[in-house]
């Protein structure tokens, strides 16, 4: 019992055929002009396929004629030496199914012209972009995704990353012949020499003009760079790029440079200058590290001597301030007490312009009672007949304790003496005196 195979697998064995026949008569046709060129009387034509030379080009013909016939249905399927050739089949007679054969050649040229077709799609990845080019010139550009274009030789893209991150060293370590110099040396504005060197990243912003504004826009960020650095470190001092100014320099080097970048259209975005190293050159480094160290300690002392007056100032400040309070406060104590005394000593002055006597006894009994309250001695009189002497100790010791309250109290001005008991106080007085007269004598 014989199986009969699917159609769609007997298709596709016929489309093998053809297609190795396209192969063979491709060779055949190759040979055979080969032959023909050279010319070669040993060359001898294998008619029908035998012997040990190239095939016939009307073999070839014929056996592609037959595989067409029978991949669309023609009655030429076989072999000339076949049972089933029929009047096709082969032979110095054939001739070939044209029909059938503009069919083939349609459907392999349709088969190529869709593969030429899809070959225009491409994908591009997130973070970048393609540029579509029209025969080499410029059209458009796409974005991430699934696009198409029309295929070579009509279009082509070319894709770039303008999301990643890009660096570039800036100042090689390479010595020039000429000055003996690194590249990285650079002449400051008091014509002194620092090697420097710094990282310059940057991405891309259009990617258009990154690929067609510049033969080489990676070396024009080194260019731009280089030229930007020579201008700034050009207008500074050494000591200013050394230790003062690097923050303010990688600042003014990342303007500069992206200015430089605009100018010639790279389609370049610079993110960030690092500034790496900066130092003198090595015959004087040592030098320099000296000096280095002298102004450091030189801020260390200035410091220290800034901190000691912030210390000492404002106590000297308070310290004035506060002897100013207390002069101030004496000033005004002394005149007080000044004028007080004065006021006391005009109003005694107008009493004692009216009883002079009573006014000067009064002033010397308060005189002394003053003085004899702050002596401790007591002072007995010997005539008294009395064998009994009474000393009234714990008011003395009294008396003594509250005579220095008493003296620092201030004294009050004498009582104003009435007009009318002047004359009695006159006759006490007189009398007073005669007493101690008689106790004298």
């Amino acid at each position: 019992m014989s199986v009969t195979p699917p159609k769609s697998a007997g298709f596709a064995a016929r489309a093998s055929d053809v297609a190795t026949a396209v192969w063979a008569l491709i060779g055949g046709l190759g040979l055979a002009a080969r032959r023909r060129l050279t010319s070669h009387p040993e060359i001898v034509l294998n008619t029908g396929g035998r012997g040990d030379g190239p095939p016939d080009l009307d073999e070839l013909w014929r056996d592609f004629n037959r595989k067409l016939s029978g991949l669309f249905g023609g009655k030429g399927g076989q072999r000339p030496n076949g049972t089933g050739g029929g009047g096709n089949g082969g032979g110095p007679n054939f001739q070939p199914d044209m029909k059938s054969a503009g069919i083939g050649i349609s459907l392999v040229a349709g088969v190529v012209v869709t593969i030429w077709a899809a070959s225009g799609f491409f994908i591009v990845q997130e973070g970048q972009q393609a540029v579509v080019t029209s025969f080499g010139k410029y059209s458009h550009t796409v974005d991430a995704g699934f696009n198409w274009r029309f295929p070579y030789p009509f279009q082509g893209n070319e894709v770039v990353a303008v999301t990643q991150l890009r660096s570039v060293e800036v100042g090689r370590n390479t010595v020039a012949q000429a000055t003996g110099l690194r590249e990285s040396s650079m002449l400051t504005k008091d014509e002194n020499i620092v090697d420097i060197r710094f990282t310059v990243q940057y991405r891309l912003k259009d990617a258009r003009a990154y690929l067609f504004e510049n033969k080489s826009p990676d070396e024009a960020v080194v260019q731009a760079a280089e030229s930007a650095v020579r201008e700034i470190v050009g207008k500074s001092n050494m000591d200013s790029v050394l230790y003062e100014q690097r923050d303010e320099i990688s600042s003014q080097l990342m303007k500069s440079v992206q200015v430089q970048l605009d100018r010639l259209n790279t389609g370049i975005l610079v993110v960030n200058v690092n500034v790496g190293s900066v130092q003198a050159p090595e015959q004087v480094q040592a030098a320099f590290d000296d000096a280095f160290r002298a102004g450091a300690d030189r801020e260390k002392a200035k410091n220290e001597g800034q901190a000691y007056a912030n210390d000492v100032i404002p106590k000297a400040r308070g310290s004035a301030a506060r002897l100013n309070e207390e002069a101030e406060a004496y000033k005004a104590r002394v005149v007080a007490r000044a004028e007080g005394d004065a006021q006391r000593f005009n109003r005694v002055l107008a009493e004692y312009q009216k009883a002079p006597s009573v006014t000067r006894d009064r002033i010397y009994i308060d005189t002394m009672q003053q003085i004899y309250s702050s002596v401790s001695k007591v002072m007995v009189d010997s005539r008294a007949n009395s064998n009994l002497l009474y000393l009234p100790l714990d008011k003395l010791i009294q008396q003594t304790a509250a005579a220095p309250a008493v003296s620092a109290a201030p004294v009050t001005p004498a009582p104003e003496p009435s007009s009318v008991g002047s004359g009695n106080a006159d006759n006490r007085l007189r009398d007073g005196q005669r007493s101690r007269d008689r106790d004298a004598r």
